[in-house]
């Protein structure tokens, strides 16, 4: 009977997740605002069902009662976030809240199941973190003139990248932590928000060549930082969100195409100058000659998606321990390879749907500032889920790079809760006729 229940529960969490994905895409065409709620409210129903069903398999497979009271704590987090914060904020966007749910417990259901420690550790991690990124619509509401603090947004996190460069511990090969008793912060990923911050604000003044050139240098000098310590997938994440800002901002082809042929240039050369880079491309190049050694970690994670065919071998029977540091760099094989290709698919969808909120709030943004800042915090995004995914399934050399809020990793998921926060709030000072797929969305007065 409970084998009945698991394989039952693994098929309707499919379902689940699929119905979830599919009104992630159709609320974009709902023409009014009781449409929107009921797709909203749909979400709901799918997000605390795909919860509930991943918590019973685990607790039914393993009898560890500590899941009970884990998944009891998350599912009011869940209600807080979806109820509470929208009393607070009437004006805040109900499917983009939805989408950072439905990541978190896709996440939270994954490292439960790899482990209970790294679940509890997240969990708490984003407790706290939601409770202090809750104020961020707010600061945004009452203070208006962020976009005059362009060159205070460059010069602190070129200092923070400097002092990581200085300080910091070294993690295989990579300055990437500030370790503080058993605390540890990774300065670049909260990095990445006060960059985006910098290029929109910079770009709202002006578009001239001259200021191009400013900011140019000042993300340069971000890159170089990083690359100096050893973080290339954060140097390329920063590299690649300047080049396609700097396109939106002047549309200059001529600024990408050579943005990326330097970037180009750039990746040669570090794959002359840094090993880990050198085992990364052969091991990505052709794994199967070095299985026992460079190409182990994406040997395994291609046979774990293998593995998982369509439908998945179902939560807790398949291997996903097999692949190292499985919990942050390829959590997408871990559920690819237990929830199968279907679940795998939507989760890049919700992402992607993710994506398309915030492109279309950042288009009807009040000013240049907002907009651009929207844009840029999307490509940030894409761009990571990019280099996760990718690197998953052999299609680029593996960065190193987290799944936003489905990893393990508490900076991680901290800078991209202050992410959907600020889209959050872009989203709230749209007020009243705010225009959504050219169709005018009367909205609550905050």
């Amino acid at each position: 009977m409970q084998n009945i229940v698991i394989r039952g529960a693994q098929y309707l969490i499919i379902l689940f997740i699929a119905v979830y994905t599919w009104q992630s895409f159709a609320w974009f065409g709902q023409k009014t605002e009781a449409l929107r709620r009921r797709a909203a409210i749909r979400q709901n129903i799918c997000l605390f069902s795909v919860h509930f069903l991943g918590y019973l398999s685990g607790f039914l497979v393993t009898g560890n009662e500590k899941l009970i009271l884990l998944y009891g704590a998350q599912a009011v987090y869940f209600l807080c976030v979806i109820f509470l914060f929208r009393a607070i904020y009437p004006q805040s966007c109900r499917t983009l809240a939805n989408h950072m749910c439905m990541l978190l417990v896709i996440g939270f259901v994954m490292l439960a199941r790899l482990s209970f420690r790294l679940a509890l550790k997240q969990s708490l991690i984003v407790f706290v973190g939601s409770f202090a990124v809750s104020v961020i619509p707010w600061i945004m509401g009452k203070y208006r003139e962020l976009r005059r603090l362009a060159w205070v947004y460059g010069l602190i996190g070129s200092f923070l990248l400097f002092m990581v460069f200085l300080v910091a511990d070294t993690t295989n090969g990579a300055k990437l932590f500030f370790k503080v008793g058993w605390i540890s912060v990774q300065p670049s990923e909260f990095v990445k928000l006060i960059y985006v911050f910098f290029i929109a604000a910079m770009f709202e003044k002006s578009r001239s060549f001259l200021q191009v050139v400013k900011v140019s240098f000042m993300a340069a000098l971000h890159v170089i930082l990083l690359v100096i310590s050893k973080d290339l997938g954060g140097a390329l994440i920063f590299a690649l969100t300047y080049l396609l800002m700097l396109y939106v901002a002047t549309r200059q082809p001529m600024y990408l195409f050579g943005g990326l042929a330097c970037a180009s240039v750039a990746s040669f050369v570090a794959w002359k100058l840094f090993d880990h880079v050198q085992v990364r491309v052969t091991a990505w190049l052709d794994p199967w000659s070095v299985i026992d050694t460079k190409g182990y970690q994406i040997a395994q994670s291609l046979f774990a998606i293998g593995m998982g065919g369509f439908l998945g071998v179902g939560l807790y029977e398949g291997s996903p321990g097999q692949i190292p540091v499985v919990e942050q760099d390829f959590i997408f094989s871990a559920i690819a390879e237990e929830f199968g290709g279907a679940v795998a698919i939507c989760v890049i969808l919700i992402c992607l749907g993710t994506l398309f909120m915030f492109l279309n709030i950042g288009m009807e943004g009040q000013s240049l500032f907002y907009r651009y800042l929207a844009t840029g915090l999307a490509i940030m995004y894409g761009i990571q889920v990019f280099l996760t995914v990718g690197g998953a399934m052999k299609l680029i050399p593996s960065t190193g790079v987290t799944l936003p809020l489905v990893s393990s990793g508490g900076s991680s998921v901290l800078s991209t809760l202050c992410m959907f926060a600020v889209v959050q709030g872009l989203y709230i000072q749209a007020g009243k006729g705010m225009m959504i797929n050219g169709q005018k969305k009367e909205r609550q007065t905050e």
